[in-house]
């Protein structure tokens, strides 16, 4: 089958420069309504990769995405979002960008046709068969990223991939591949539209997924998340109001005395 990169072909709309701003936005949220249902149709494969990557991290693995431009910046804020979100180490989840970190902020020429760093990267973080590793490259073609992901095939090392294209090199490279086929953007070839909100939505679910899986939510709550901020410290004590039918004085020492909401739901329920 001839791969075609429906990512790079021309928008559905021409003469952008001619329509007013309402039509212009019109126009984005109508191509913004197909991203969802793309999604729904890669559930089986999303429902695959996640499947083996929970296998692994109860294992004690790692998941490490890896990406250049806007798939590795995705990449690294759903892996930035794990701990404070589910109570996990720094470590579980690790998002790593062709350039390196200066790359979150600013492209970094020629970063992403590198065959040989994605490995590098990952092994500075002594990677094992342990792990799962997902690429992520809307078009599916980054050489950073295919090339990573080929030295973890040869490590025996799972590996996964995230990519806006059909039979992508990339997709045909990891073990589990993801395709969320979005069609062409509304500005030619502007990957950090459409393809870009998949890809979002995709890592969504594979992190929430799993820390489901793994015990880190409890009924619907986030009983482990990092009290890092006032907001989220009234979140916990309503949270702790509600499970134990405590006052609001009571679930504040609870919180105070436990560090989080599940420590001190536990704990209350033991002394009873």
């Amino acid at each position: 089958m001839e791969f075609i990169k429906t990512t790079e072909k021309d928008s559905n709309y021409n003469h952008l420069e001619q329509m007013n701003v309402n039509q212009i936005l019109t126009n984005i949220n109508n191509e913004d309504k197909l991203v969802p249902l793309a999604v729904e149709k890669a559930l089986p494969q999303i429902e695959t990769l996640v499947k083996h990557i929970i296998i692994q991290l109860k294992k004690g693995g790692r998941l490490f995405y890896i990406g250049a431009g806007t798939s590795g910046r995705l990449g690294i804020l759903d892996a930035s979002e794990c701990p404070p979100t589910f109570g996990v180490s720094q470590d579980l989840v690790v998002g790593l960008i062709a350039g390196g970190d200066v790359a979150i902020r600013k492209a970094v020429e020629n970063a992403e046709d590198s065959t040989t760093q994605g490995w590098i990267d990952l092994q500075q973080y002594n990677i094992t068969d342990k792990d799962v590793v997902v690429g992520i490259a809307a078009s599916g073609t980054t050489p950073y990223v295919i090339h990573a992901l080929q030295k973890c095939n040869e490590n025996n090392i799972i590996t996964g991939s995230i990519s806006c294209n059909h039979q992508s090199p990339l997709s045909q490279t990891a073990q589990y591949p993801i395709e969320t086929i979005v069609g062409p953007e509304f500005v030619t070839g502007s990957s950090r539209m459409k393809a870009g909100t998949a890809q979002k939505l995709v890592l969504n679910m594979i992190t929430t997924a799993t820390m489901i899986q793994l015990g880190k939510i409890k009924g619907n709550k986030m009983v482990d998340m990092q009290l890092s901020n006032h907001k989220l410290v009234n979140r916990a004590i309503n949270m702790i109001i509600k499970e134990l039918n405590v006052s609001q004085e009571e679930a504040q020492k609870l919180l105070e005395k436990h560090k989080n909401v599940r420590g001190a739901i536990q704990n209350y329920k033991k002394h009873e």
